[in-house]
């Protein structure tokens, strides 16, 4: 879509001159329609994840139960309700509607009133003295009005430009909340993961130690040599160590999720669980096309490019003459005796302005708002296309680390067969330690990789659920209408504006439930 030319701009204007009697206003803004790209008709990978219907249930909102993990929904809840990040983007939310409300404002007659009094005294000795008293007083009382008839529908664009801000900040709290959501899911598994592999260290540590003093007990016999108690000794120092980089990491990663739901990190515990989630499903992704109706960032970027389309109308009624009224009227007098039709006084009238010659500024101004505009058109395309490509990538990984965990599965299996087999052998005499070892190497990092892309996995479901939308559409943006924050009249209530859309309103009764980041959740530790 491209908008009309600027030589439209001043046939446009003559016939708007048509419509100043009934004051009905011109619409200079060119005619918006968010573009219609050619995309893709289905995506390229498919399993695990199948195509929804239109009558199929898409992503629900709290995907995340779809794990059935009781401790991920409470963190989840936690961090919807608490994250500071995220209450932060619904005051911006805020912020953007009582904008809407200022722009509007200009479109009503403004009124208000004034009054007053001094005391005066001259200096006898001044020039020029004419006979009279030096001292006087003067006293007032009146009022004032004003009004600008928006002919060039200048302010009512500046109104709807403020509405499309204001949606796009919805949109921007849907894109902080859905990525904190992520966020906290990975953070998860990968949490769950790192006990998993903490699990299997402690295991093999218990292993490696039988198999130190079974080789110290074969030293002592005169069965195996010193060399192959160096060896046992090696492999299970190595592997403490590994389990304390694996315990600091699951600390980190700890910590990082207290922050996400709003706690002290030294008063947040999470108990460990060597239980990784092994759920697979099915996701109903929906069509290419529907996907630019479900991202946030998406629909962030095409309020964008519709708030650039209204500040070129701006920019062109600023060619146009601009009228505005204004009445003062009132009372005064040199005493107190203020209300006399004779101490009445008023003033009313109307003033055109027009630009004649400003160097071009104008001109200028309207340039940069077609390139701004453009600018927020490509924007939107490279949106538009990551959008595609972190669909394509999600179902890229979940696709081949499915595969690759069912693969690593079987060889768990096999190692740890081998390993059994070596060790028989071994303590028959019928292999050397170096069998042993080798066995042992490969079943623990075997068992280790198994679980880390187990973890990988299920951070790629979450990816793509991310990607997917997370469960959210557009339609959960705020009407235009319902972004006022207050209304003309409205003098009590002003502490926050009624909810909206799916934009919660941020903490504003009682005590503040952030003032305490030592409290619990639910209970000191989580416990499953």
């Amino acid at each position: 879509m491209m908008a009309p030319d600027i030589r439209r701009s001043v046939p446009m204007g003559g016939a708007c001159v048509l419509s100043l009697l009934s004051l009905a206003g011109c619409d200079l803004a060119p005619v918006y329609h968010a573009p219609h790209y050619v995309i893709p008709a289905t995506w390229q990978g498919q399993a695990p994840f199948a195509v929804a219907h239109p009558m199929d249930d898409s992503i629900r909102p709290d995907w995340w139960t779809t794990f059935a993990d009781p401790q991920l929904d409470t963190l989840e809840a936690q961090a919807t309700e608490h994250n500071g990040d995220l209450q932060a983007a619904a005051e911006r939310f805020v912020q953007a509607r009582t904008i809407v409300s200022e722009a509007r404002a200009d479109l009503l007659p403004h009124f208000g009133i004034a009054f007053g009094g001094s005391n005066n005294k001259s200096s006898a000795e001044r020039l020029f003295r004419y006979k009279g008293p030096i001292t006087d007083s003067d006293e007032f009382y009146g009022g004032m009005a004003s009004w600008e008839p928006d002919f060039w529908s200048s302010i009512r664009n500046r109104v709807r430009l403020q509405k499309d801000y204001a949606q796009e900040q919805a949109a921007e709290y849907a894109n902080a909340r859905l990525s904190l959501q992520a966020e906290l899911a990975s953070d998860y598994f990968t949490l769950r993961g790192l006990d998993a592999q903490a699990a299997i260290y402690g295991q093999s540590i218990g292993y490696y130690q039988d198999s130190l003093r079974m080789t110290q007990t074969r030293l002592a016999d005169q069965a195996a040599s010193r060399l192959d108690v160096a060896r046992a000794e090696n492999q299970l120092y190595t592997t403490q160590a590994r389990l304390l980089d694996i315990q600091a990491e699951r600390e980190v990663m700890e910590h990082a999720i207290a922050v996400l739901v709003n706690v002290a990190p030294s008063s947040f515990h999470i108990e460990p669980d060597s239980h990784l989630n092994t759920n697979r499903f099915a996701l109903k992704t929906g069509m290419p096309s529907e996907l630019l109706e479900r991202r946030p960032d998406v629909a962030m970027a095409e309020r964008q490019m519709a708030q650039a389309n209204r500040a070129i109308g701006i920019a062109r009624a600023s060619f146009y003459p601009h009228v505005s009224f204004h009445m003062d009227g009132g009372f005064s007098d040199n005493g107190f005796n203020l209300a006399n039709l004779a101490n009445s006084m008023w003033t009313y009238g109307a003033t055109v302005t027009m630009p004649v010659f400003e160097g071009g500024l104008r001109r200028a101004e309207l340039q940069q708002s077609w390139s701004a505009y453009r600018e927020t058109r490509d924007h939107y395309r490279m949106t538009v296309l990551t959008a595609f490509r972190d669909v394509e990538d999600g179902l890229s990984r979940t696709n081949r680390l499915d595969s690759e965990n069912n693969r690593l599965r079987a060889a768990v299996g096999a190692a740890s067969q081998t390993q059994d087999i070596t060790m028989n052998l071994y303590k028959g005499g019928l292999a050397s330690y170096l069998d042993v070892l080798i066995a042992q190497v490969s079943t623990l990092d075997a068992r280790i990789q198994q679980v880390e892309v187990q973890t990988r996995y299920l951070q790629a479901q979450v990816g793509l659920i991310r990607a997917c939308g997370g469960g959210w559409d557009a339609t959960r943006l705020p009407a235009p209408n319902s972004l006022f924050s207050v209304d003309p009249l409205q003098y009590s209530g002003l502490h926050n504006a009624p909810a909206t859309g799916d934009v919660p309103p941020p903490h504003t009764h009682g005590p503040d439930p952030d003032e305490n980041l030592t409290r619990p959740i639910m209970s000191p530790t989580l416990e499953r």
